[in-house]
């Protein structure tokens, strides 16, 4: 099959960083085995990269968009007040640099592109669907392929987490209708694929433009870094459920309801929890548990190979976030065999099935505090079901969740834009896995 020239552009896309520049960077490199890829890139990522053996120049290019890009974001982490904080301040300030970055890939690859050189451009990151494209109505008109997404965003906070969204500083989400006036916004969404990481994106996208739009999440995972067997014997931990909690601390994780949920469990000594990550709230989540013993063991930041190792220990990954968009520690939990226990909202709840998890109706919190007692208690009963949950999860991740295949996923999108199919991919059903909207059957049992 014919290898396809592909100019990825990937702003943020990082090695040695994690969340959104490690997807830019891990669908890059992936893609590069299936593709002639050659990356665009931030100037900040280019010694990361350099540390992996690329050569500057022949497979990857940074460029120093720092004049506008260093300003605001310095600015915006004035505004959102830090520490994670405020990601729409972030994002919509990011509006203003971003365009500017594009502006100097085409200064560099525009000729190129017009002469030729690349039968597709494809924009990775951002990921952030307010993002607009300059260079997806110039490549239209030099006749070139281009491929948006996947596009991830646009959570509407749930009711009855007013609190929440406060402390979180994300008052700027209630105006995020405004992106659809954005300039651009059209012309960026005349792409000739548009990837969408999750249906929430997908309802975002106005029905003209939806005969383009693809569904396809946007994490996935390094099998040589997860894909190893889990410890889930139930004799070798006395029947106790070994669970986890992995991320940033701060209040969208919902931690500190995991544990007023867990409570019962922790103090009668059949659970443990392992809580893995820091943030601002780690204080009051350690006084949430000091009475409940060596039952909560609170980690604090480790790195991924830590990470992996306390939590193949375990059981059952419990992520209790009320508001996620993609959920790549979902997908890394299932592949070490772990049964997933998230929230039935967004992106986790759409990478988990009724065969390899659990999933806790959204609600007010103290609706969601009894959902997850539910889920846990019947977790805690019933170990051999969580057993097999999570066999089929390290299955499930193993048929559409590697970057392996991802990569694959992604060929055939670039075969339909060039022309080479007639049929719009559909990479998320494949192998008898399904990952097409089911309405709200992973619920708990009750």
């Amino acid at each position: 099959m014919t290898r396809r020239r592909v100019l990825v552009i990937a702003e943020a896309a990082n090695p040695e960083w994690v969340s959104v520049p490690l997807v830019g960077w891990s669908l890059a490199r992936a893609l590069a085995q299936v593709a002639d890829v050659h990356l665009v890139t931030q100037i900040r990522n280019r010694e990361a990269i350099l540390r992996t053996g690329l050569v500057e120049g022949q497979d990857f290019t940074a460029l120093d968009s720092e004049t506008l890009a260093r300003p605001l974001w310095r600015l915006s982490s004035l505004l959102s007040g830090g520490q994670g904080r405020g990601w729409t301040i972030q994002q919509a300030l990011a509006t203003i640099s971003y365009p500017y970055f594009e502006h100097l890939v085409w200064k560099n690859f525009g000729s190129a592109i017009c002469n030729g050189a690349f039968d597709v451009v494809h924009r990775v990151t951002p990921l952030s669907p307010v993002q607009q494209s300059p260079i997806a109505a110039k490549c239209r008109r030099a006749g070139v392929p281009f491929v948006l997404g996947p596009i991830n965003g646009g959570v509407p906070w749930p009711k009855g987490f007013e609190a929440e969204m406060k402390q979180e500083n994300e008052w700027l989400s209630r105006l995020r209708g405004l992106s659809r006036v954005l300039p651009g916004r059209r012309n960026t969404l005349l792409s000739n694929a548009i990837l969408a990481g999750s249906h929430q994106a997908i309802r975002n996208i106005p029905a003209r433009h939806q005969e383009r739009v693809i569904y396809l999440p946007e994490n996935a995972v390094d099998l040589e870094r997860f894909w190893r067997q889990a410890d889930h014997d139930p004799a070798r931990s006395g029947g106790v459920l070994r669970a986890c909690f992995i991320g940033r601390l701060v209040p969208l994780k919902g931690v500190d309801m995991l544990i007023a949920a867990a409570e019962p469990l922790l103090a009668a000594g059949r659970m443990e929890l392992d809580i893995i990550g820091e943030g601002p709230v780690l204080p009051m989540l350690q006084e949430q548990a000091r009475h409940l013993g060596s039952t909560v063991r609170f980690h604090g930041w480790k790195k991924h190979e830590e990470v992996q190792d306390i939590a193949a220990g375990c059981t059952v990954l419990a992520f209790p976030s009320i508001r996620e968009f993609g959920g790549g520690v979902v997908l890394e939990a299932m592949a070490l065999g772990l049964c997933p226990v998230v929230i039935d909202y967004a992106g986790p709840a759409e990478l988990v099935t009724p065969d390899t998890g659990y999933a806790v109706p959204i609600g007010n919190r103290s609706e969601v505090v009894a959902g997850l007692r539910t889920a846990l208690l019947h977790c805690a009963d019933n170990s051999e079901e969580v057993e097999q949950k999570g066999l089929a999860a390290r299955a499930r991740v193993q048929a559409l969740f590697t970057w392996k295949n991802k990569a694959e996923q992604v060929r055939e999108v670039y075969e339909w834009v060039c022309g080479a199919r007639t049929d719009r991919p559909n990479p998320m059903s494949v192998n008898n896995f399904d990952l097409q909207p089911r309405g709200r059957c992973c619920r708990t049992h009750t």
